[in-house]
């Protein structure tokens, strides 16, 4: 049995691999940082992340993908062969098996360039597995058993629902609003309301820091520093946990309303099932604090977070392999 398997959560926000027997053994960042000189990848992951805005006008540190997929495949391929490499040292990877995750709604353009840049890093094989159904697996759903189970994935590119029943899934949306569009929905916010330039990493600091989906605390406040647009001066304001909320009403507007439209495609049985069990949410979105509750009370429906949400994709991935349907389709 091998035991040099590997499970990748290629993530938009973060890349997260999982070492069969071993558990989730990396996860960094999915940022490269580019000379643009040379064109040479010069820094992956947590170093390249520290770049962020900070780098000369020879220096792009940037994601490679964007909304789920893959926008820049030489920057990808390089990112995923730092990582695998990083993982299995100077093992031989001609023996390693690669499950890695892809949006439910990807096309087949799309999916061969994942299953290439997984190829280049020397592996034996690369199988794509759908995100939410890996989200499912990792969250400890009954995915596999004859009953509904709905899980609503939220990364930084993409939100993938999906109700699933025998192993597949059943009806699925992909919305290519998640993290990403939070950040940049607060900074755009702090823009036209304060005249204030602000960087990806202080959205993502404010979102951790005040960001609610539901009117839990409202009072709670935090000062934000940017760049003055008029005066072109670093400038300090007080933002509110309410102006926030109200902020990312619209990004989550569009979560909401994908959940409503699987709900209303999901069959009847399938239907009373999730009324029962209720919708599980993973992904970094689910540390959104409220965001069940939001769920909760605009579809009637109990919504509960996963334990690990930042870890249920890659878990999913892992847990493929003691699948016993999937080892027998691998294995001819």
């Amino acid at each position: 049995m091998l035991n040099n398997d590997l499970g990748i959560d290629l993530g938009t926000a973060n890349t997260l691999v999982y070492k069969r027997d071993k558990g989730i053994v990396l996860r960094e960042p999915s940022v490269v940082a580019l000379d643009i000189r040379n064109g040479k990848i010069i820094r992956v992951g947590n170093d390249a992340r520290e770049m962020i805005g900070r780098t000369p006008v020879n220096i792009i540190a940037k994601r490679p993908l964007k909304e789920g997929v893959i926008a820049d495949y030489y920057a990808t391929s390089e990112m995923l062969n730092f990582f695998v490499k990083k993982v299995v040292g100077s093992n031989p990877l001609n023996r390693t098996r690669v499950v890695i995750c892809v949006p439910s709604e990807i096309t087949a353009v799309e999916k061969r360039a994942v299953e290439e840049a997984v190829i280049q890093c020397g592996a034996k094989a690369a199988y794509l597995l759908e995100e939410p159904l890996a989200a499912a697996i990792g969250a400890g759903l009954p995915v596999f058993k004859p009953c509904g189970s709905m899980i609503v994935d939220i990364g930084g590119g993409s939100t993938e629902i999906a109700v699933l029943s025998l192993g597949n899934i059943v009806c699925s949306k992909s919305i290519r609003v998640a993290g990403d569009k939070f950040q940049e929905t607060i900074a755009t916010f702090i823009k036209k309301s304060y005249n204030v330039l602000i960087g990806e990493r202080t959205a993502e600091k404010i979102i951790f820091t005040i960001g609610y989906a539901y009117p839990i605390n409202e009072n709670a406040f935090m000062s934000v520093r940017g760049r003055d647009i008029l005066t072109g001066l670093p400038s300090n304001i007080k933002l509110t946990a309410k102006n926030v909320r109200q902020a990312l009403l619209e990004p989550l507007s569009f979560i909401i309303e994908g959940i409503k439209n699987i709900l209303e495609i999901t069959p009847p049985e399938l239907s009373s099932d999730i009324m029962e069990r209720g919708i599980t949410i993973s992904g970094g979105g689910a540390l959104l604090r409220g965001i069940d509750k939001l769920i909760e009370q605009n579809t009637g429906i109990k919504t509960i977070i996963a334990e690990n949400p930042l870890d249920c994709v890659a878990l999913g991935t892992g847990k493929m392999f003691d699948n016993v349907i999937f080892n027998k389709v691998i294995r001819r």
